[in-house]
C-alpha cells in the first residue's frame, strides 16, 4: 500500500531552493564544499536525509537561519536520501554544475526560486520523492515581443553576449 503527500516547501522569500537525492553519509559535506567554492558571498543552508543506520537529518551552511530552515523542511518531506539546499546572495545557476559534479549526487529534482511543492510517497519501506511542482502553469505562448524581451533580460544580466 501507498500514501501520497504534497509538502510545500518554506523558504524565506529571497532564497532559492534546490532539491536532489544523493547517497552516503559524506554528502552533507561534499556539498557544503561545492557550494562555499562556488560563489563569492553565497549564504546557504542544507540538509540531507541519511537512509539507514542512525538515520538523521544531517546538516551544514554558513547561515544559521536558511540552516533551520532547510532542516525544517528535510524533516518535513523526510525522504531517505533526499537534500534540500536553500541559498541566498546567489542563484542556483551559479551552483548547479558542482552541486551536480558531487559524486553522491543521483539527480536534482529542482532548483527554482519559485513556490516548490515535493511530491512524496510513503510505503511500509520508508518514504521517497516522486518529483516536484515548481510554480505555475504557462498562460500561453511567448510571440516576437516577448522573444526580444527575454534575450535582451538575459544579455543585461550577463548570461549571453
Amino acid at each position: 500500500m501507498m500514501r501520497t503527500e504534497n509538502v510545500r516547501i518554506a523558504k524565506p522569500a529571497e532564497a532559492n531552493v534546490i532539491i536532489g537525492q544523493a547517497h552516503f553519509i559524506k554528502t552533507a559535506e561534499d556539498l557544503y564544499e561545492a557550494l562555499i567554492s562556488s560563489c563569492p558571498g553565497i549564504r546557504f543552508g542544507l540538509a540531507f536525509c541519511e537512509a539507514s543506520g542512525d538515520r538523521l537529518v544531517r546538516a551544514e551552511g554558513n547561515d544559521d537561519a536558511l540552516k533551520a530552515a532547510a532542516v525544517e523542511n528535510a524533516l518535513r518531506v523526510g525522504a531517505g536520501h533526499s537534500f534540500i539546499i536553500l541559498l541566498a546572495d546567489a542563484y542556483p545557476i551559479n551552483v548547479m554544475r558542482s552541486v551536480k559534479d558531487v559524486p553522491e549526487v543521483c539527480t536534482v529534482f529542482c532548483a527554482s526560486a519559485n513556490e516548490v511543492e515535493v511530491l512524496v510517497a510513503e510505503t511500509e519501506l520508508g518514504r521517497g520523492i516522486v518529483g516536484v511542482v515548481d510554480g505555475q502553469t504557462p498562460l500561453g505562448v511567448e510571440n516576437d515581443e516577448h522573444v526580444k524581451s527575454r534575450r535582451g533580460l538575459l544579455r543585461r544580466f550577463g548570461y549571453k553576449r
